[in-house]
């Protein structure tokens, strides 16, 4: 019966289940035909319990040091701590202590998504600022699509747990279980919409306007009285289904066309309000991480959280316009985030 150096998982199992059934050290030593020792100090060790981490003191970082990181750390962003320390020529410093010092003067962040904006892009956004500037836009119809997947935007399934508690386990799909196309609009105080494009369906010029027919001109559009068709100013973004000449010509048929219908810049999805209305939507549909098993699941979660937004959110929206065009003039048609 030669002493081992370490015991099996196995044999620490039938350890536990010895000792709850009232056998002692030696006879289990026996039983497993182990060294009584290699027994005994494995229980002592079990009786102890973890060790509590003992925190180590920081390395101490001098006050210019600390003035050089936090120098490098504004003109590095989304550089590791490493590269920052690296630059300073601080050396020496444990990751931990590292991401400690960072922690008292910066956040962790994700680089913020825009579509890239050239000399072209800005001058464009200059001259729609500059066209639009006296326009009422409690008269505009802000328009536009959005798909919503059945597990929601990546990275948003995350928060806070109690300590004990496990975290709800999350089904894993590809391409997030697929998704719906929503299109909606907004007009001073009120939502048009949201209305749901069929599954399977490719928005095309020609199917993008049998939408439009079947949806927003018959369900909202007709109802309207003579004056209000005629000061209204109907608002898209560029996309081909939009712009193409074939939508341009059948909107014109339908009354939308010259003055009514807004010109757009290029690359301007900070401009139109709508896209805050999808932020406020999602916000709530995805809430604490929530996934979705059916698309018509998620279409009702979507028309629910519509509902709920009331007149004065979307107000609040469409009235920030005037906001909207003297940022992109004071940033010369630069980026002027939502």
């Amino acid at each position: 019966m030669g002493q081992k150096k370490d015991l099996t998982g196995s044999e620490k199992s039938k350890i536990v289940r010895y000792l709850a059934e009232g056998c002692s050290s030696l006879k289990i030593a026996k039983l497993l035909k182990r060294d009584h020792r290699t027994i005994k100090r494995f229980i002592q060790n079990s009786q102890q319990g973890r060790k509590k981490r003992v925190e180590k003191p920081r390395r101490k970082i001098t006050a210019h040091e600390l003035r050089k990181v936090k120098c490098a750390a504004a003109k590095m962003p989304l550089a590791t701590s490493l590269a920052i320390f690296q630059s300073c020529n601080i050396t020496g410093v444990p990751k931990s202590t590292r991401c400690a010092i960072l922690r008292d003067m910066a956040k962790v962040r994700k680089a913020e998504r825009r579509p890239p904006l050239n000399k072209t892009h800005k001058l464009k956004r200059q001259d729609w600022a500059k066209k639009y500037l006296k326009t009422d836009f409690s008269k505009v119809l802000w328009t536009d699509e959005m798909r919503v997947s059945l597990d929601g935007p990546d990275g948003w399934a995350r928060g806070w747990i109690g300590k004990g508690q496990r975290a709800p386990v999350r089904l894993r799909r590809q391409q997030g279980g697929g998704g719906v196309l929503v299109w909606a609009g907004i007009i001073k105080d009120e939502l048009v919409g949201p209305f749901r494009v069929e599954d399977g369906v490719k928005l095309n010029s020609q199917s993008y306007c049998q939408f439009l027919e079947d949806t927003f001109f018959k369900q909202w559009y007709r109802k309207k009285s003579a004056s209000f068709k005629k000061n209204m100013i109907f608002m898209q973004d560029n996309a081909p289904s939009h712009a193409s000449k074939y939508s341009t010509a059948w909107l014109a048929r339908k009354g939308i066309k010259e003055e009514k219908l807004m010109t757009w810049p290029p690359c301007s999805p900070d401009l139109n309000p709508i896209e805050n209305l999808w932020s406020i939507i999602k916000c709530e549909i995805y809430k604490e991480g929530k996934q979705y098993t059916s698309l018509n699941s998620v279409w009702e979660a979507v028309v629910a959280a519509a509902r709920n937004v009331d007149g004065e959110q979307i107000k609040t929206l469409t009235e920030s316009m005037d906001g909207r065009l003297l940022s992109v003039l004071a940033k010369k048609g630069g980026y002027i985030g939502r």
